[in-house]
């Protein structure tokens, strides 16, 4: 289960990763014309950044190359990125079977 803190950072990475910056009340940041594929490939592609990082990170503390409050930064940035992926497939997926419910 999502708590309520984990679903607010997944929704504000979300809105960061679409160019929105949530401070500002939704106001666009970024030039418009980006596709929904570039917002899911973006979020992928954080996601998978921030999971190399933490993996880094854990090598180097293993090594004594890093300290502990790195590794767990990083590792609470690939979880806060993993939940927004999963948040957005979420989201897909519900729209998908709404749209199959709307009778032709």
């Amino acid at each position: 289960m999502i708590t309520a803190l984990a679903a607010t950072k997944a929704y504000a990475s979300a809105q960061k990763a679409m160019g929105i910056d949530p401070g500002l009340g939704g106001s666009e940041v970024a030039a418009p014309g980006g596709g929904f594929a570039d917002i899911l490939k973006s979020a992928m592609t954080d996601a998978m950044k921030a999971s190399k990082n933490a993996e880094t990170q854990m090598a180097n503390q293993v090594q004594g190359k890093a300290q502990l409050v790195d590794v767990v930064t990083a590792v609470s940035s690939a979880q806060s990125s993993l939940e927004t992926v999963l948040a957005i497939r979420d989201q897909v997926i519900s729209a998908y079977q709404e749209i199959m419910r709307m009778p032709i």
